[in-house]
């Protein structure tokens, strides 16, 4: 049977504010091209704010409560294919969803159960009010005999094929499941932004007459959302020190606050950082663009010279805007992660400085245009035929654009 209807559900649907909800996006543009519809069942708050007739929300939150209108809307869709999304964060840290693959099945719907793994292996199920022991023999039990498992519940277990974006989901997973891993894929992330089709000399000049800022300014980009773990803080510091010894550094901040992890917060953060940068004396060095649209951001990213990704807990290949730094042909300064990523190795892709360490940051930021301009072409190169649409394509084997 080709699947044509594919149900995805996902604890949020805010793109502009959420990097799994922007995932989702890309992956429903990329099935629409092969001629395949998808409808998306989140809740009512987050569907109020879309325009897409077919986002549904259908759940007030995700709650226990809330997963038998859940499975009834499931039902109503008939669909080919049933898709979770899931990353503990999207769903509010809540545990309800665990419980959805024993309810579909209960309530009849046989269609294929998929579920992506965003991450895995860093939290568990600590329900108030039981015991410790108990719920950890209760967690060792049901694991042991393939039943459900102590952090996911049965969602892993009862899924028939599971899709991870990274090493670290599918290695956790592997480990400790070792039973599924037979159902597993990985299809790895692609650059979350398309590259726009401009030329890098008027990319250039474009980004500095936005600015203000002359037209030989070498300009060093961030690209993503602006929250706490990103080290932004770090990376002011480090601008500071640049600029004494190089004067023409420019710091383009692209990306806005406003995200699902810091909610509230958001206007906060932006204020700090505003803060910090007057503080520090940045005032015209630096330029903060707050939330763009992807085809503003890859013109911007298109007139960079550098880019610089100062995680506090390092940064890996499940960063999407590391790759849309390679696919805009940048050379990028990046924080080492622990445990290291086995496919992201510093040479002539990339330079990997200490977490939290300014003067590297200082140093490559000033230092690695040209040594790694030519390794981030090759990276470029052997990623620009992996789109969203052949990339997000693999993971239910459809054909292709126009194919039969």
């Amino acid at each position: 049977m080709r699947v044509t209807r594919v149900v995805m559900v996902a604890g949020t649907y805010r793109p502009e504010r959420c990097g799994v909800a922007h995932y989702v996006q890309r992956l429903r543009f990329a099935l629409d091209e092969r001629g395949v519809s998808s409808l998306v069942l989140t809740t009512k708050e987050a569907a109020k704010d879309s325009k897409d007739q077919r986002v549904k929300g259908v759940v007030g939150g995700w709650g226990l409560t809330d997963l038998p209108a859940l499975v009834r809307a499931v039902r109503r869709a008939k669909p080919h294919v049933i898709h979770v999304q899931h990353a503990a964060g999207a769903y509010g840290f809540k545990r309800a969803v665990f419980f959805l693959p024993p309810l579909l099945r209960a309530a009849g719907c046989r269609a294929p159960l998929v579920t992506t793994v965003h991450e895995y292996g860093w939290w568990e199920w600590e329900p108030r009010g039981v015991p410790p022991g108990a719920i950890e023999a209760l967690k060792t039990w049901g694991q042991s005999r393939g039943v459900w498992d102590r952090e996911d519940g049965f969602l892993l277990t009862g899924s028939d094929i599971l899709l991870t974006t990274n090493t670290h989901a599918e290695a956790a997973v592997a480990e400790r499941l070792p039973w599924l891993s037979s159902r597993m894929h990985r299809v790895p992330l692609v650059a979350n932004v398309d590259t726009a089709p401009v030329g890098r000399d008027e990319a250039r000049d474009e980004a500095r007459s936005r600015y203000g800022w002359p037209p030989d300014a070498e300009v060093v980009a961030y690209f993503g959302f602006l929250h706490p773990v990103k080290g932004i803080e770090n990376l002011l510091k480090a601008h500071k020190e640049v600029l004494e010894s190089r004067p023409k550094a420019r710091l383009l901040l692209i990306g806005g606050a406003e995200s699902l992890a810091l909610a509230d917060e958001a206007d906060w953060y932006w204020n700090k950082l505003r803060t910090l940068a007057d503080e520090l004396g940045l005032d015209g060095s630096v330029a903060m663009t707050g939330y763009v649209p992807e085809e503003d951001a890859s013109r911007l990213l298109s007139g960079a010279d550098v880019g610089v990704l100062p995680f506090n807990e390092g940064v890996t290949l499940k960063s999407g805007t590391l790759l849309a730094l390679f696919a805009h042909g940048l050379p990028v300064v990046a924080t080492r992660p622990d445990p290291p990523e086995p496919e992201l190795a510093e040479g002539r892709l990339l330079r990997l400085v200490e977490r939290r360490d300014e003067p590297l940051l200082v140093h490559h930021s000033g230092a690695s245009r040209g040594s790694v301009r030519g390794g981030a072409k090759e990276q470029d190169r052997s990623t620009r035929g992996l789109s969203a649409t052949s990339v997000f394509g693999r993971w239910a084997g459809l054909p292709g654009p126009g194919s039969g």
